[in-house]
């Protein structure tokens, strides 16, 4: 199976780490968004950050910076259209997506969102884990993406649509459940303590 672009979202506001970029913050001698990258880049064709504002900012990381279409941080569906325009550009069928502040995620993401999506006419995966008082949980910023569907979301946006598993539950999305395996494996950066957490973490997660 041929694997499709990924795409990094770094969109947001960080509003709990103070502002400012997530991915620019330092887990042991890298910046978070080099662990992403060296994480997502061996599963992917090819490789894009979507975030806003200056995007010189990024420029150590050589990665196309993709900016929100729609305006007002519209949170992660904002930055799966981006990723969709710059993946149809490229004559690309779908895109995984992963979250600039989640380093340790799977090294088998991006085959285990396609092999959910087998059979399926239009693939659309998001990434799962087990929870013992929800059944599982879904990890929106963490998914298989179909061009196809670009305009759908765009109009689904300019009404005002923020919520990631609405639209896909919309569209029957299916999950790929992932087992956690000693830690979580989409553990993401959200505060101070988290940053502290994810350093001791380095040592632990090959």
């Amino acid at each position: 199976m041929t694997a499709p672009p990924g795409v990094i979202l770094a969109g947001g506001l960080a509003s709990r780490m103070g502002g400012g970029d997530k991915g620019l913050l330092m887990l042991g001698e890298q910046p978070l968004l080099t662990h992403v990258i060296a994480r997502l880049r061996p599963q992917v064709s090819g490789l894009a950050l979507n975030a806003n504002g200056d995007a010189a900012r990024f420029a150590d990381f050589g990665l196309p910076v993709l900016p929100d279409s729609v305006p007002g941080y519209a949170g992660p569906l904002a930055g799966v259209l981006a990723g969709l325009d710059w993946a149809a550009g490229q004559g690309a069928d779908s895109i995984v997506t992963a979250a600039a502040d989640t380093p340790f995620f799977p090294t088998d993401l991006v085959a285990r969102l396609q092999a959910a999506g087998d059979g399926m006419a239009v693939p659309l995966v998001l990434a799962a884990t087990p929870d013992a008082r929800r059944g599982q949980v879904r990890h929106p910023t963490f998914g298989l993406w179909p061009v196809v569907l670009r305009e759908d979301l765009r109009a689904a946006l300019r009404d005002g649509m923020r919520k990631v598993v609405l639209w896909t539950d919309r569209h029957g999305a299916r999950e790929a459940l992932f087992q956690a395996s000693g830690h979580d494996p989409f553990f993401n950066v959200n505060t101070p303590a988290d940053l502290q957490a994810a350093a001791t973490l380095l040592g632990e997660v090959s």
